[in-house]
């Protein structure tokens, strides 16, 4: 499948304080993803990488994370023990992105839907934060704020 310079337009037209992942995601880190984490990952998420393998804003945030850093967080917080006693299941949530203050963000996918959701480190609350991947950047990258949400 070919590039989608989409995301990367649509990222440098809303701000220009952020650094791009030197490299794309390939293909392969895709699919194993897919069989490690045991579902498939969001098809915007897939051509986002497909584009760059990440996006940090000037605090060094994972806006959109790399495929690598997806698995390793999503890894670690369905299997942590210690997160069982303390928070509510994180196997329906795919953790894509975080503020840089702890709290992260997320696609649900399960069931599979395209809504953006944050979970609020602090207090386990999960709230729908936008309709897709798109309106996540626009609304994140738009408003210049780190915490953009959390006047809601």
């Amino acid at each position: 499948m070919k590039d989608d310079p989409m995301w990367i337009e649509l990222i440098s037209s809303l701000s220009g304080d952020l650094e791009l992942a030197g490299q794309p995601g390939c293909e392969e880190e895709m699919r194993v993803a897919e069989v490690v984490l045991g579902h498939s990952l969001p098809d915007a998420l897939k051509d986002f990488w497909r584009a760059a393998d990440g996006v940090r804003d000037k605090y060094g945030a994972g806006v959109v994370c790399s495929v690598g850093e997806v698995v390793d967080r999503n890894l670690e917080f369905r299997s942590s023990a210690d997160f069982r006693g303390l928070y509510m299941p994180f196997d329906p949530l795919l953790l894509f992105g975080e503020n840089g203050g702890g709290d992260l963000f997320a696609f649900v996918v399960k069931p599979e839907r395209p809504d953006i959701f944050v979970w609020e480190h602090e207090s386990d609350s999960r709230r729908w934060v936008a309709n897709n991947l798109e309106d996540y950047l626009r609304r994140r990258l738009g408003s210049g704020d780190p915490e953009w949400y959390a006047s809601w």
